[in-house]
């Protein structure tokens, strides 16, 4: 209803995403989602069921303002929208009043099309991240200098478990393939992480809705900013190598996939990782402790030849900023190795 309590949250959740698109650096997204928060009324469908949000539609939950975004951004970029299309990058911004305008058309002659965008989460699969997680892999090759083999939480499309596929340069030390058309080089702060080797023998990834690097190309790209094309650059690139062997990304609830995959006998002389990026604030409360008390008890039967690692890359509310953690097995001892930009466009790392 007008003037609700429900549609003053979802308003301030659009308020709430400008201001992290400020803090990100982009203005288009800035300002999008902040006439998108002015703007919204119930003159179309996706008005009123947006307006009238039935979950939490904050970035931390539902993440109604993304939705949106996405499914205009796509739009744009399918030429579905010329008229609004002129205030996308590489446009200016230009007016306001008239961006707002155009907002408003779009919202009713996409109606139905929108409508499609809201039923499901955005996903991304943010590609910079992967340099900051293999930041943390040569830590853990460092320890245990062995095979790797990686479980991977909130995979999406998986284009971070590839990880090893792309070229980075952390801190002066190059990993990864020289060859591929992916090259990341965060800017780094602090010492460099170790010059281990890294060797991923196996990977598998989980996802309630995991996305096909193939199907889902035009999906991936929409939940990029259009203001940011160094981003869209990396996730084509990565995409690009994807295709040629796609990761296999199974459709789970993370918790069960999780306690079947480490209820495996382990395989001697192989380093075990669970790791995951930016997702885990999204699993429900019960999930998370499932997936904790499974590690530790992993974890405690771990050995020198059969160790476990848990690498987190998570945005933590007390922190303020993404941070890179460690937890190893045996012994269970906790690291903070890292701080990082949540997109890994620059890293902080701490050392030992």
């Amino acid at each position: 209803m007008p003037g609700s309590a429900t549609e003053d949250r979802v308003r301030a959740a659009f308020a709430d995403q400008s201001a992290w698109a400020e803090k990100l650096g982009s203005p288009f997204m800035t300002r999008l989602t902040s006439l998108l928060g002015e703007r919204l009324d119930r003159s179309s469908e996706t008005g009123r069921r947006v307006l009238d949000w039935s979950g939490p539609p904050e970035a931390g939950a539902d993440n109604v303002p993304l939705r949106l975004c996405g499914g205009l951004h796509a739009l744009v970029r399918s030429g579905r929208l010329p008229a609004l299309a002129a205030f996308y990058p590489p446009y200016p911004l230009g007016d306001g009043e008239a961006f707002g305008a155009a907002v408003e058309e779009a919202l009713r002659e996409a109606d139905e099309e929108l409508l499609l965008w809201l039923d499901s989460a955005p996903q991304t699969n943010e590609v910079g991240r992967s340099a900051v997680l293999m930041a943390g892999l040569l830590a853990v090759a460092d320890l245990f200098p062995l095979p790797i083999e990686t479980f991977e939480l909130g995979a999406s499309a998986g284009l971070n478990l590839l990880l090893d596929r792309y070229a980075s340069d952390l801190g002066g030390v190059a990993v990864g393939d020289p060859e591929s058309p992916l090259r990341l080089v965060p800017e780094w702060k602090g010492p460099p992480p170790p010059a281990a080797t890294v060797n991923i023998e196996a990977r598998a990834g989980v996802d309630l809705q995991p996305m096909d690097v193939r199907r889902d190309r035009d999906r991936l790209l929409a939940f990029v900013w259009p203001d940011q094309p160094d981003r869209i650059r990396q996730l084509e690139a990565a995409l690009a190598v994807a295709e040629r062997d796609p990761p296999a990304v199974d459709r789970a609830d993370a918790a069960d996939w999780l306690e079947a995959k480490l209820a495996a006998v382990p395989a001697a002389g192989r380093t075990r990782v669970v790791l995951h990026s930016i997702a885990f604030q999204y699993f429900p409360e019960s999930t998370q402790k499932r997936i904790a008390g499974t590690i530790e008890r992993a974890g405690a039967e771990a050995s020198a030849t059969s160790p476990l690692a848990w690498l987190r890359f998570e945005f933590l509310t007390a922190d303020g900023k993404p941070s890179l953690r460690l937890r190893v097995w045996p012994g269970g001892e906790d690291r903070l190795l890292a701080w990082s930009h949540p997109h890994g466009k620059w890293v902080r790392w701490l050392g030992d």
